[in-house]
């Protein structure tokens, strides 16, 4: 297959394009910088420019385009930032997927927030309503920026990711700091729900989109097995060989992050029904076996 990828050097972007090829598929990475390699078309999402030629000759799109969700502080400019990120490359890739002779399918990146911030112990798989709040607002938004490709026929499937476990980079490599030093505690009550995938199985599970042409529709991206936050603490500091016993009050957390706590605080159920029963299967599909893999 040729599969064009918006997102490609970043962390999701580069273990995927490198899987892509591996299993003999040709990618083309949308670039906004100076870059000359022959699988490198520029584009800028901000101003709606793509180069329909390699977009046209795809038989998938993958976008994983926007501004990092986890940067903190998240002033008013940066959150705007977030979401209008997004809705461009989203609506770029889209609008150049519906002008295309033959639509190649969209598998659009969205995220587990969709589902909003805090559902308890609900569980939540692809057929649960919305949820409310500032990244689940972003998250909605993101998705129906893919209307013009699906108007036009195209098989779209919708990437709500959870968060993403690799030693690397993203959530895990700053969860593990206060670990490492020996301070790591549970957050808050540790009663909520944490919905985590490792690295290997997010881009497993991409690859599995891209290359199944019967699916499309929204898609967690989880493990089977959610877990609460003091489950994840006590197996984090296990693996890492560090006590656990300290707790971080949720007063001490929202006085320190604001409105972003909310993220840290809330639970999230997130089961991934639509991919079991398409037939895929995770590598890792424990919290044991997660963060075995993240931390290898």
């Amino acid at each position: 297959m040729h599969v064009v990828v918006a997102g490609a050097s970043g962390f999701l972007g580069t273990p995927l394009v490198a899987a892509l090829r591996q299993r003999g598929h040709e990618v083309t990475r949308l670039v906004r910088g100076d870059d000359s390699a022959p699988d490198a078309s520029r584009w800028d999402p901000a101003d709606g420019r793509v180069d329909q030629a390699p977009v046209g000759a795809a038989d998938a799109v993958v976008n994983l385009s926007g501004a990092n969700i986890s940067r903190w502080p998240r002033t008013a400019s940066y959150a705007r930032e977030i979401l209008q990120s997004r809705l461009g490359a989203t609506g770029t890739l889209a609008r150049a997927i519906a002008a295309a002779d033959r639509p190649p399918a969209f598998v659009s990146g969205s995220g587990m927030s969709w589902y909003g911030v805090d559902r308890g112990d609900d569980s939540l798989d692809e057929s649960a309503g919305p949820g409310s709040g500032f990244l689940a607002d972003v998250s909605q938004q993101w998705e129906a920026a893919t209307a013009p490709a699906a108007d036009a026929g195209a098989r779209v499937c919708l990437v709500r990711t959870s968060l993403v476990m690799d030693a690397s980079g993203s959530a895990l490599k700053l969860m593990a700091v206060p670990f490492r030093l020996g301070v790591g505690g549970r957050l808050g009550s540790g009663r909520q729900r944490m919905s985590i995938v490792s690295r290997d199985d997010w881009v497993a599970a991409v690859t599995f989109l891209v290359e199944h042409e019967s699916l499309a529709g929204p898609f967690n991206v989880s493990i089977p097995q959610t877990v609460t936050n003091a489950e994840f603490t006590a197996e984090l500091g296990r693996q890492l060989h560090r006590p656990t016993v300290l707790a971080v009050p949720s007063p001490a957390i929202r006085l320190a992050l604001g409105g972003i706590a909310d993220d840290l605080l809330g639970s999230l159920d997130v089961r991934p029904a639509a991919l079991e029963a398409a037939g895929f299967a995770f590598a890792h599909p424990s919290l044991a076996s997660t963060l075995k893999a993240a931390l290898a």
